[in-house]
């Protein structure tokens, strides 16, 4: 069998600047990329799905995908899998079930290891979401985004309030953990109504919520038409006011968007920003892996029919990129994702995670400290609620100098 290499395409040098002493926790992403209907505002690689989902086809292709991963990751332990997409609950149960036994076949997963299934109300019914969890999944994220029905009409949603409120309740059902994911700023929206959307939202006590401000991606129907949105000072009244609500009611914001009850956070989400690795399996899905001396980035091919159709030749042509990341590159890339949690992380992860020493960066870090972005902590890399506020000037400040 010919397995994808790392080495391909990877510039001489371009590895850590000094080796990595241990390897960090390994997640696995499945992309699953049919939905039923694209939505005007998605930027993800999602397409509308045949009237028969193609299943054996992208399971044979999975399958050949994920050997040829492999040999990067024999004898790594696998803390958490994410089904994305695109609408993975339009998978059968009898397609979900084989590919978990796949994983679990291949991998070498945690007993305990988060098993976290996408889903959206216009698709999903309670018996499949039972289904499901009898095959292993252990956590459903709803893309929920609304309770108000004038609004998911302008987001171009399939399902009504009340297809969100009967799915959420068949969610709880059938697993213990289960996901919100609910946006703001939407068009015609007032800070009135987004505060129900809110209020309804936390009222069913699940776990964890997923809190979006609306943006006008690149490429979408809505950035080529875009609707009307609520001003600054609404949309800026409308993110006050949720984290002021979901404070007062237990909830933890531990990264920009994300807010957990009873230690509920999203443990494969956590590892990306703890910059963590993953395995990016299905059309169009990344990865990052790191070895003791490089971390390599991939990317697989996005349209599905053509990473099909490479996949199963196993011979590394499903690949549309992987190269090492340079060393320059890593400090960014690292503050990229850790900046965004709440409470940051231990500083040794820096050397530990990027192979690059602290006191490299510490003049970006001591000058961030005076500006007050940064907090004066010896033993954590995090924000100060002002950085917070201005988060992407922060992470831009370790961009590597022009030349450089």
């Amino acid at each position: 069998m010919t397995v994808f290499s790392p080495e391909v395409r990877i510039r001489p040098g371009s590895g850590p600047a000094t080796l990595l002493p241990s390897l960090p926790p390994l997640s696995v992403y499945v992309h699953v990329p049919w939905c039923v209907r694209k939505c005007p505002y998605c930027d993800f690689n999602s397409h509308e799905a045949p009237a028969e989902l193609p299943e054996n086809e992208y399971l044979d292709a999975l399958q050949a995908d994920l050997e040829q991963t492999l040999p990067l990751v024999w004898g790594r332990q696998v803390i958490s899998v994410f089904i994305g997409g695109g609408t993975p609950s339009l998978l059968s149960a009898q397609a979900l079930d084989r590919m978990l036994a796949l994983l679990r076949s291949h991998l070498n997963l945690l007993p305990d290891a988060e098993i976290t299934l996408e889903a959206n109300p216009g698709a999903s019914e309670a018996s499949r979401f039972m289904d499901f969890a009898q095959s292993g999944v252990n956590r459903i994220s709803l893309g929920i985004q609304s309770f108000n029905d004038q609004a998911l009409k302008a987001l171009g949603r399939i399902h009504d309030s009340q297809q969100a409120r009967q799915a959420i309740e068949a969610a709880m059902k059938a697993v213990e953990r289960v996901n919100l994911d609910i946006m703001y700023a939407l068009p015609g929206q007032t800070p009135t109504q987004s505060e129900q959307d809110i209020v309804q939202a936390m009222s069913y006590e699940t776990e964890h919520l997923s809190l979006y401000h609306l943006t006008l991606e690149p490429n979408t129907v809505f950035a080529k038409y875009p609707p009307a949105l609520p001003d600054d000072d609404d949309s800026a009244a409308m993110q006050d006011r949720l984290i002021e609500l979901t404070a007062s009611r237990g909830w933890n914001q531990y990264e920009i968007s994300a807010y957990s009850k009873r230690g509920g956070h999203s443990r494969h989400n956590l590892n990306y920003w703890e910059f963590g690795d993953y395995i990016g399996i299905g059309p169009g899905a990344h990865g990052k892996l790191s070895f003791h001396d490089r971390i390599i980035r991939t990317a697989t091919t996005r349209s599905p029919t053509q990473w099909m159709q490479n996949a199963i030749k196993r011979d590394g042509s499903h690949y549309a990129h992987n190269a090492r990341v340079m060393p320059k590159e890593l400090p960014f890339e690292f503050m990229l994702n850790v900046l965004r949690l709440k409470e940051g992380v231990p500083a040794q992860y820096f050397q530990e995670r990027t192979g690059i020493p602290l006191a490299q960066i510490l003049p970006v870090i001591k000058r961030n400290i005076e500006k007050g972005l940064l907090a004066a902590d010896p033993v954590r890399v995090r924000t100060t609620d002002l950085g917070w506020r201005f988060l992407n000037d922060l992470q831009e400040s370790f961009l590597p100098d022009e030349g450089s």
